[in-house]
């Protein structure tokens, strides 16, 4: 690999060379590296662009890397990824997306991942998206991202948005079935004149399932974000939705945090929070030996941590 291509799957994926286990490593909209393991395997889709990931039920302790550079300008990369895991497994996932435009031309990837949870099995998947280089070319990343969880399955995901990212659009839906957890947490910082929307639609539909949604962004310069979660309870179940967001400089932030109950039983709970960083809070951090701006890109750090 390159020193770039290294950089990036640094930065998206904490690698520091091939990865252990099972991965899949795209650059440029082609295969890089592969490599299954004893009880996960990883196949090329022969309908679309992209590949299946295919986890053995009872699978435990394992990891599965996915991860996509693109260096190449002027490139739009779109790729279907499927994820079937098996009763009672239990693997982590690590994916995101790295682009290094150094072009006036435009680098887009999306990515539509859809993730099918056998009965009581269990996933963390962590996603990161980040942008570099000095050309003028946009850096567009718009991931879709589907969940179907069988009874008393739990999805844990974490997606963030690093920096450097021209614009995105994030579609994530799920459907959960009974006993099923959802546990989604996005992180977001957008600078300059960056756009970020994020729209949600959840849906509880087996009894006793639950979701909790928490939004932590950070806007600056002149960015703007959106954040448009709707989760639907239609039987007896559980969801909480929280965003919460700093804004700084002429930036824009809009929350739209929405519940839909189809059932009295439904126990739905949205929230939202924008402000900007506390006066005091830098103050204290300055008495502490920091300048100004150390102590804000601290304070930043913290809250998106």
């Amino acid at each position: 690999m390159e020193a770039i291509d290294s950089a990036l799957l640094e930065q998206i994926a904490d690698l520091h060379g091939m990865p252990s286990g099972a991965y899949n490593i795209r650059k440029d909209g082609e295969l890089l590296e592969r490599h299954s393991s004893a009880n996960i395997e990883i196949v090329t889709k022969t309908d679309h662009p992209g590949i299946d990931i295919i986890v053995a039920p009872g699978t435990k302790n394992e990891t599965v890397h996915i991860p996509v550079i693109l260096t190449k300008a002027g490139l739009t990369d779109v790729v279907y990824n499927s994820f079937y895991i098996g009763e009672d497994a239990d693997v982590l996932i690590v994916a995101g997306c790295g682009i290094h435009n150094a072009s006036s031309e435009k680098s887009e990837h999306d990515g539509i991942h859809s993730f099918f949870l056998g009965k009581n099995s269990h996933i963390r998947y962590v996603e990161k998206h980040y942008g570099e280089g000095e050309g003028t070319g946009e850096r567009v990343l718009n991931p879709v991202t589907n969940v179907e969880c069988e009874e008393g399955a739990v999805c844990e995901m974490e997606m963030v948005q690093l920096r450097g990212v021209t614009s995105t659009v994030r579609d994530t839906n799920a459907k959960l079935g009974k006993g099923a957890k959802l546990i989604l947490t996005e992180k977001l910082l957008t600078h300059d004149n960056q756009t970020a929307v994020s729209n949600m639609k959840i849906e509880l539909e087996g009894e006793n399932s639950s979701v909790q949604v928490i939004s932590r962004s950070v806007a600056k310069d002149s960015s703007s974000q959106t954040f448009n979660p709707l989760v639907v309870g239609k039987t007896t179940c559980r969801g909480h939705v929280q965003c919460d967001a700093i804004i700084m400089g002429n930036a824009r932030v809009t929350a739209i945090p929405g519940i839909e109950a189809q059932s009295e039983n439904a126990m739905l709970i949205h929230e939202a929070a924008i402000g900007k960083i506390a006066g005091d809070q830098i103050v204290k951090l300055m008495t502490l030996g920091l300048n100004e701006e150390e102590a804000e890109e601290r304070i930043l750090e913290d809250f998106l941590s």
